[in-house]
């Protein structure tokens, strides 16, 4: 039996998640792949091309995922989001207020980092603003209220609540072929929805749907495959290297801010250590800024005045609390959970749109020539 090098194994899980988000972050940089800017895009002008984007991004991941899991490399029911209880409340408040929080903020988390690479210093107010926000709502004080009260209302199911298991649990189909049934139905139905109209084959589109979506892949593949030991040598316990969670993982950015800031405030302390949600904000930020600056759009950018300041500080504390009480962003349940086909994950998604929609108009509201102070 081969003697398995852990930290050997853990650097290049670390790398190669870094590697994928700064490519990442310099596509998004370059494309303008944004959740906020594709609903405000919709509501504003009735402009669809970055929902495409999004759309193709989802159906890519879906079948990237389904097209994994059918082949053995790896296994869908180990992801975090793939649990048999269904927070219904945590998530729709928690998506609805991460929504509302990313139109104040100007950007969800993803967003966020590769505005910071761009020279915004208002993201980098975010990025600490939500941090701490999501530190507290993990660990803190906002952490306690969340358990007792929005955690206590789920469902318990008989079964893990992604849809082909519970699909197969009602109809008694092998769950497997399912998964690669439903999985190649709904991805292929979101990259039909997004090709549908030849207005949106422009190659930056097409290369940010496609990217974002394989990135969500590579992703878990990283962290399924690569990093997955069936027994660490060690603890002689089944472990997935480099995750925050303990389970497989893709790209979030919501949780990895709070464990970002933890990583730099207690550097000394031997137990904190690099992970792949940390390494991952790390590269969004320097794929973004090295684009920036090669193609010389960098741009230093600061709040216009006190009330887009206070904006931005409430837009961070939501998206947060918000986040971490819907376990995950758009990026995290939006593309990362909805690649699961995890129910929770299609729960978020309206409670996304309907929180970026009052944020919107909440906007337009102040905008108006005599708003009431």
């Amino acid at each position: 039996m081969d003697v398995v090098d852990i930290s050997q194994l853990s650097r290049a899980v670390l790398w190669a998640a870094f590697v994928i988000a700064f490519l990442l972050g310099a596509v998004m940089q370059k494309t303008s792949f944004c959740t906020m800017g594709a609903i405000s895009d919709i509501l504003i002008s009735n402009n669809w091309n970055r929902m495409r984007q999004w759309f193709l991004a989802i159906g890519v991941a879906i079948i990237g995922f389904t097209v994994m899991a059918t082949l053995g490399v790896i296994d869908p029911l180990k992801s975090i989001y793939t649990s048999s209880k269904l927070l219904i409340v945590s998530t729709l408040v928690g998506s609805t207020l991460f929504g509302l929080g990313m139109m104040l903020a100007s950007g969800c988390g993803s967003k966020t980092l590769v505005r910071i690479g761009g020279g915004n210093l208002k993201s980098l107010i975010v990025f600490l603003t939500l941090g701490l926000s999501a530190y507290m709502s993990l660990k803190g004080f906002l952490g306690v209220f969340r358990v007792n009260t929005l955690d206590t209302i789920f469902i318990s199911l008989a079964t893990p609540q992604d849809l082909p298991s519970i699909v197969s649990n009602l109809t008694g189909i092998a769950r497997d072929e399912l998964h690669w049934i439903l999985g190649m139905l709904i991805g292929g139905a979101f990259v039909l929805f997004a090709l549908i109209r030849k207005s949106f084959w422009t190659f930056e589109n097409v290369l940010a749907g496609i990217f974002v979506g394989l990135a969500i892949c590579a992703v878990w593949w990283v962290s399924g495959h690569l990093g997955y030991l069936a027994e660490d040598p060690n603890t002689l316990e089944e472990v997935f290297l480099g995750t925050n969670s303990g389970k497989m993982e893709s790209l979030s950015f919501v949780a990895p801010y709070a464990y970002t800031l933890d990583w730099f405030m207690f550097y000394s302390d031997i137990s904190k250590v690099l992970t792949i949600g940390i390494v991952a904000v790390f590269g969004m930020v320097l794929g973004s800024a090295s684009l920036a600056i090669v193609t010389k759009s960098f741009r230093w950018e600061s709040f216009r005045n006190p009330e887009d300041t206070a904006n931005h500080l409430i837009g961070g504390v939501l998206m947060g609390f918000g986040g971490v009480t819907a376990l995950g962003c758009t990026i995290g349940q939006g593309l990362s959970g909805v690649s699961t086909l995890a129910l929770g994950s299609f729960i978020a998604l309206p409670g996304f749109v309907f929180g970026a929609y009052l944020g919107l108009r909440y906007l337009q509201y102040r905008m108006s020539p005599n708003p009431c102070d």
